[in-house]
């Protein structure tokens, strides 16, 4: 646990169920050094009483913004000046929506209005609520005046729903604050990643493609946010929820993979290629569902773009990592893409046995750059992402040096 000491922080709580957790919420920032204040709207107050909060912050609760106690000791431009961080958790549509349209009616969004610090959300809400286009582009206008967005989570919500909407845990909202305050090796970096398949169509409902997972790739985009990189994830089709904090595009084919990376890449610091792109498309996709007519049918077969490649021959390059995932001969496979695409690191894998790689949850890599090596595993896919992230932060900061 990182140490939050000195660290002051002001808990907004709207009203949702899952106020709750925010209790919970308390109890660990302060356990973790912090200080902490707590401000309620008045719809909040109908799910816990403000004497929870107090009996657990060790200070009284804010609630009202005509309090005339509350103005003679700490109104509320005091209190905005006061907080390292501001988080509102839960934040309910409602909250959402007024604060983004700038709604001063009540002493939290006054707050949020007057706060110079960070500002962070914590969204909880039924799924069709989450899912409702207001709610979305409220979220992304918050995101662009620079508002942190932690959450949701995917789940059994309140309701009976199952979904994305759920507010994260309490546990999960305290290393958001820790990762806040200790922003990591990759602070200020911005990282592009494809994870997944492609799927080359044959015809409307049948399509060439391989048994990539995305679970490699998405443990590194979540290990490289945690790391402080504003992560791009261009992902294929998986069965994976998208990744807290990381901005998600969705792609189908490998022409649509590429041309999502390359509108992104030179504004990229770092590249990771971790999908399994397919090699080759069909020349021709049937318009319509093909019959079956013989014994036999040929597919002419045409190649596709080199994403990596073409990347890592940008005039403005970031700096460049590939995957080479290979069934025999690892290392010289791996060595030959790092020369032949003037690569900076590639990290190679046996798939097909032992239980790692493609649809597994372990993995094993031996990564390469043009000076060195070092094995990263065997583990589970969430720790080599961590120790191949740290590896990729560390040759980063040697090419730049």
């Amino acid at each position: 646990m990182s140490d939050l000491s000195n660290k002051k922080i002001l808990l907004g709580i709207t009203g949702g169920i899952a106020a709750y957790k925010s209790a919970e919420l308390v109890r660990l920032l302060i356990k973790a050094g912090a200080e902490v204040r707590v401000v309620m709207t008045p719809a909040a107050q109908e799910f816990v009483q403000p004497l929870t909060y107090q009996a657990l912050s060790g200070h009284r609760v804010y609630v009202d913004l005509f309090d005339a106690e509350a103005e003679s000791a700490m109104d509320h431009i005091e209190l905005a000046r006061w907080c390292d961080l501001l988080l509102v958790a839960p934040a309910t549509a409602d909250f959402l929506g007024k604060m983004n349209a700038g709604y001063a009616d009540n002493l939290l969004l006054t707050l949020c209005l007057a706060c110079k610090q960070p500002v962070a959300v914590a969204p909880a809400m039924n799924q069709q609520m989450y899912a409702n286009a207001s709610t979305q582009q409220n979220l992304a206008q918050l995101a662009a005046k620079n508002v942190l967005l932690w959450g949701p989570a995917e789940g059994e919500q309140a309701c009976g729903d199952v979904g994305q909407g759920r507010m994260l845990e309490a546990v999960q909202l305290l290393q958001e604050v820790e990762r806040h305050f200790s922003p990591g090796r990759l602070a200020g970096l911005r990282l592009l990643l494809t994870a997944g398949p492609t799927r080359e169509a044959i015809d409307p409902v049948r399509y060439i493609s391989n048994r990539s997972s995305g679970k490699m790739g998405y443990a590194i985009a979540d290990a490289a946010r945690r790391q402080g990189a504003s992560v791009t994830l261009v992902s294929g089709p998986v069965a994976l929820p998208a990744p807290q904090g990381v901005k998600l595009v969705n792609v189908e084919s490998a022409q649509q993979m590429y041309d999502a990376v390359m509108q992104e890449a030179e504004a990229s610091d770092v590249f990771i290629a971790c999908a399994a792109v397919s090699d080759y498309r069909v020349d021709q996709a049937a318009e319509h569902k093909m019959k079956k007519s013989a014994d036999t049918v040929s597919l002419q077969l045409v190649l596709n773009a080199d994403i990596l490649a073409a990347v890592s021959a940008l005039e403005k390059r970031p700096f460049c990592v590939g995957f080479a995932a290979e069934t025999r001969d690892v290392e010289k496979y791996a060595l030959g893409k790092l020369q032949q695409k003037n690569l900076d690191m590639i990290a190679a894998n046996l798939v097909g046995e032992g239980g790692q790689g493609f649809e597994s949850d372990f993995n094993q890599l031996e990564v390469f750059w043009p000076d060195g090596r070092q094995a990263v595993g065997p583990a589970s896919k969430t720790e080599v992402a961590k120790q191949l992230i740290d590896l990729v932060a560390e040759r980063y900061t040697c090419a730049r040096s």
